[in-house]
């Protein structure tokens, strides 16, 4: 999958998947029609667009992910980070905690990740 971005409606979508996979079609057109006002062509249209971007799978009637909804926001924020700061997570860094000083807390955390790199 090449494109990691979804609109607000297909964010929307995706989570109804990922929070109830493996989940059949047709509970799933019904799962849409409640929670999203969708008609059952739209429920499909928006799947087969999203199957075909490589995120889900419709299998023999039952939809599952391709992606988890960790590794989709993995992906994203790697794109981001690809795009607006030519790769450089420390570029990416700098830029945020500009305008957001980190806690101490997620000080805290990004220490442990970087020792958790650092042991492989």
């Amino acid at each position: 999958m090449s494109d990691y971005t979804l609109g607000a409606i297909e964010t929307r979508f995706a989570g109804l998947i990922w929070d109830n996979e493996p989940i059949p079609s047709g509970q799933l057109v019904k799962l849409c029609e409640k929670a999203l006002n969708w008609k059952k062509s739209t429920t499909y249209t928006v799947l087969r667009r999203l199957c075909q971007r490589g995120l889900f799978e419709n299998k023999d009637g039952l939809v599952t992910s391709r992606l988890s909804r960790e590794e989709f926001a993995a992906r994203q924020s790697e794109a981001f980070v690809d795009e607006a700061f030519g790769g450089s997570l420390p570029q990416f860094l700098a830029a945020f905690t500009r305008r957001k000083p980190l806690s101490q807390e997620e000080l805290a955390a990004l220490e442990a990740l970087i020792a958790d790199s650092r042991r492989g």
